[in-house]
């Protein structure tokens, strides 16, 4: 796991990716002294920025605090594909959960999309935010009749989404595989102009932006204080973590892990020969690729995921990572001008059910935090803006204990 106090943003992601370009972030203050908050909310990348723009709007005094450029941590080594679809498919979450839970978890995430669709809208962020269907494409053993299964299930739970089969795949969008499922209702964003617009409404609603960097917390029964690297503390209500990948040592969870992953934009493709409404593409296997298109005619392609933990490790794979997605992008799509532009690497947390940890950390309850996203990061942290606020609004609803940071391993 990798040192919340130890680790830079460089750390977090190496190479460089095609988002925030032209744009300068929000300007973060130092800390004059000592100060009092409802709700300090540490990190100011998307899910930062999402709970504090969301606690703002609600008239709740909020601070956020980090150490580096809001933005330029692990939101910056996202590819955005703000997918309602889960990492464990409805069978694997219903093999684990039964089938009520796992439709309402899958039901919970179509919302985030929708509601952060509308957000985005509402502020009229300029973020290239856009509509999208995904397309889940077969691969490996998960062939036709995988699909079939989890089509049919979808179908029961509600979820829109239709069966392709090769015929109507390759007829449709020029994709060479056995099957897909094409399911509307995703989107697609630049995470940092997101998370930057965000932040810049949050601080229009009254919330406070601070360069610092949290070294300890003290969890007392009615609030916390954390000490800074500075001479001064701050003393909240209530602390949300929002640390993207670095996870301080106080919050343990046992189906937790922390991984790599790669990714590349190419060149602007030729008018014309991009797959058809620039669907989101994920593959139906447990390591899997996935790819988008951007506003200016790129195709990006990410996956190539491993274990590796350490920062130079992980970095040094890049020429070999993305040579392996050039091969994976030409498969997929052959009429792909393969030209990188850009090419990038980054850290991300999962969990063993594919579904997020947020909730107050075991033992500090005052405490809320919000890690293990997967590749549902934007979509998941939309989610936990909202229940942490209601969290710290001590209120709750069952279905959070879903998320709960200390639940037992998945029984499937």
């Amino acid at each position: 796991m990798l040192d919340a106090l130890d680790t830079a943003q460089a750390d977090l992601h190496g190479g460089r990716a095609p988002w925030g370009r032209g744009l300068r972030p929000p300007r973060h203050g130092s800390l004059k002294q000592s100060i009092k908050t409802e709700v300090l909310v540490v990190g100011g990348g998307i899910t930062g920025s999402l709970a504090a723009q969301h606690l703002a709007a609600r008239g709740v005094d909020v601070v956020i605090v980090d150490r580096e450029q809001p933005g330029l941590g692990s939101t910056a080594a996202s590819t955005a594909m703000l997918q309602w679809e889960i990492d464990c498919t409805l069978g694997e979450l219903t093999n684990f959960y039964g089938f009520d839970r796992a439709a309402t978890l899958y039901q919970r995430s179509a919302g985030a999309v929708h509601g952060l669709s509308s957000l985005v809208g509402a502020l009229s962020i300029d973020c290239s935010f856009r509509p999208r269907s995904t397309l889940y494409l077969s691969a490996g053993e998960a062939g036709p009749s995988a699909l079939r299964d989890e089509h049919l299930l979808r179908q029961r739970a509600g979820l829109p989404g239709t069966l392709l089969d090769h015929a109507e795949l390759l007829s449709g969008f020029g994709i060479d595989r056995a099957a897909a499922i094409l399911s509307p209702g995703s989107a697609e964003a630049d995470p940092v102009l997101l998370s930057w617009g965000l932040l810049h409404d949050a601080e229009a609603r009254g919330a406070r932006l601070f360069d610092a960097m949290v070294t300890e917390y003290h969890d007392a029964p009615g609030s916390v204080t954390v000490e800074t690297d500075g001479p001064f503390v701050i003393e909240a209500r209530h602390v949300i973590l929002a640390t993207g990948y670095l996870m301080p040592d106080f919050v343990r969870c046992g189906i937790h892990q922390t991984a790599s992953s790669w990714a590349l934009a190419t060149v602007p493709q030729a008018p014309g020969s991009l797959w058809r409404d620039g669907a989101l593409i994920w593959e139906a296997s447990q390591a899997y690729n996935y790819a988008r298109t951007t506003a200016d005619g790129r195709i990006i392609i990410g996956g190539e995921d491993d274990g590796t933990i350490d920062p130079a490790v992980r970095d040094g794979k890049m020429p070999q990572k993305t040579a392996a997605l050039v091969e994976s992008l030409v498969r997929l799509w052959p009429a792909a001008n393969p030209v990188v532009d850009f090419s990038w690497s980054g850290a991300f947390g999962e969990t063993e059910d594919g579904l997020p940890l947020i909730g107050a950390v075991p033992g500090m309850p005052r405490i809320l935090a919000a890690y293990g996203y997967g590749g549902n990061g934007i979509t998941f942290s939309f989610m936990a803006s909202r229940m942490l606020a209601e969290l710290c609004a001590g209120r709750r609803e069952s279905w959070f204990d879903a998320f709960a940071i200390d639940r037992p391993p998945p029984a499937g």
